[in-house]
């Protein structure tokens, strides 16, 4: 198992006040971080922001952890996206993607006969009050029930009655640290609550599980847990133990070409099927949902954030990939203007210097499509991809929010599947489920 970041909690703050006061105090520690930053400066004109980054990054994440839920999951997103911030806070914050904190043994306890009317072991043969893992919306803990291992997730006490007031009171730390404007931050933060409310919905996870599994169950080399409804509530989800590694792991075992090329070639089919053929798709691929079974096989654990893709989204968007499109500019323009990428008050001369970068960048996220087969161990690719984007966001024409909603989670989802296979070093076939572009009207 990977190593277990901090102590356990023996309790967690649930009320607005209790969980507003933590983000005051991590308020005052970031401000006094500033004060000895500036203060170290005044000798030291050469100074430079690692050791505030790092500082700022490890009170932030302390915080965080101490609250759970929404406010930790907002960490972890940004974890994912390395070229959104300082890699002080990638590293720090990317802990949730595995184990944050776990809550202790007697708030289990506590927690699960609220939800049941009875303690675990009245449930189960068997229940490990120790978390295997802890994230940031709830912890999973290994039972056994007439021989058969399991795995429970609990979700945390409050989390899905304070994701609104977590959202607002994380907002100022989000606005410095992405240097978003208000009305870009606005709709990131109305999007992500509405994902974390379907997230902390475990009757509807539970639902979803079970179709989703079911509908990819025709991919090869796909693994997914059992589902048992009947010993799940509305803040538990209990399903089949998988046996197996996370990526961290996995990748530590020097697997060959070939076996880190099947986990590549599943994740890419997992994740096109669902979005070609189901138009709905897990939007939550940070590693720590995955585990590679003994046989080698991608084992699938979480389905809690699912982004359903609208065909006024889908077709436009999946446009824009396919070759030769580029080649209208009356049909590109017409693709940008309805995914909101150009607006309406935009002058002839905004419009042709979006359609310019838009058109670059596109053609740079899009190059996995435009061969069979792609080596996702290019780093030069990555360089590329990443240095695009660090020049996009210092543009001030890229300082305003634009493009709809539906790109935070999809752009989410496609940057984070690359990131994974580009720690894989996967040469995947990329052509095994494309867009469905001939059922447009």
């Amino acid at each position: 198992m990977i190593e277990k970041e901090g102590k356990e909690q023996n309790s967690i703050p649930t009320s607005k006040v209790e969980r507003s006061t933590q983000f005051v105090k991590t308020g005052f520690k970031i401000g006094g971080n500033y004060v000895k930053h500036y203060s170290k400066k005044l000798f030291n004109p050469n100074l430079t922001k690692d050791e505030l980054n790092e500082d700022n990054a490890a009170d932030i994440y302390e915080s965080l952890s101490k609250l759970k839920g929404s406010a930790l999951k907002v960490a972890q997103m940004l974890s994912m996206d390395k070229s959104i911030l300082p890699k002080a806070y990638v590293d720090k914050f990317s802990l949730s993607q595995y184990n944050a904190p776990p809550l202790s043994g007697p708030l289990i306890v506590q927690t699960f006969h609220k939800l049941y009317g009875k303690t675990p072991d009245q449930v189960f043969d068997k229940f490990d009050l120790k978390s295997s893992n802890a994230a940031s919306i709830g912890q999973v803990h290994q039972a056994e029930l007439h021989g058969k291992k399991l795995a429970v997730k609990i979700q945390y006490p409050g989390v899905g009655d304070s994701i609104s007031s977590d959202l607002k009171l994380v907002k100022p730390f989000a606005f410095r640290l992405l240097g978003m404007s208000e009305k870009e931050l606005n709709v990131y933060m109305n999007e992500v609550e509405e994902r974390l409310l379907e997230e902390t919905d475990y009757e509807l996870e539970l639902k979803r599980s079970i179709e989703f599994s079911k509908a990819c169950s025709v991919l090869n080399n796909i693994v997914f847990p059992t589902y048992y409804p009947e010993l799940s509530t509305k803040r538990t989800i209990t399903m089949d133990w998988l046996e197996g590694k996370h990526l961290k792991e996995y990748l530590q075992t020097n697997p060959s070409q070939e076996e880190r090329n099947t986990i590549g070639q599943a994740l890419w089919d997992f994740y096109n099927f669902q979005q070609h053929e189901l138009r709905a798709v897990h939007a939550d691929p940070h590693p720590g949902n995955f585990m590679i079974t003994p046989d080698g096989k991608l084992g699938v654990i979480d389905f809690g954030c699912i982004k359903v893709l609208p065909d006024e989204f889908y077709y436009p968007f999946f446009s824009l990939s396919s070759n030769g499109f580029f080649e209208s500019k009356e049909k590109t323009l017409q693709a940008f203007r309805e995914l909101e990428m150009i607006q309406p008050n935009d002058t002839p001369a905004q419009i042709e210097f979006y359609h310019e970068v838009y058109c670059q960048m596109i053609t740079l996220f899009a190059k996995p499509y435009t061969s069979n087969t792609f080596d996702f161990s290019e780093n030069a690719f990555f360089d590329k991809l990443y240095k695009f984007g660090e020049m996009l966001s210092k543009m001030p024409e890229f300082k305003q929010a634009r493009g709809v909603k539906h790109f935070i989670y999809v752009n989410r989802t496609n940057f984070g599947l690359y990131n994974i296979l580009h720690e894989l070093k996967a040469i995947v076939r990329t052509d095994t489920y494309v867009p469905q572009l001939a059922l447009q009207d």
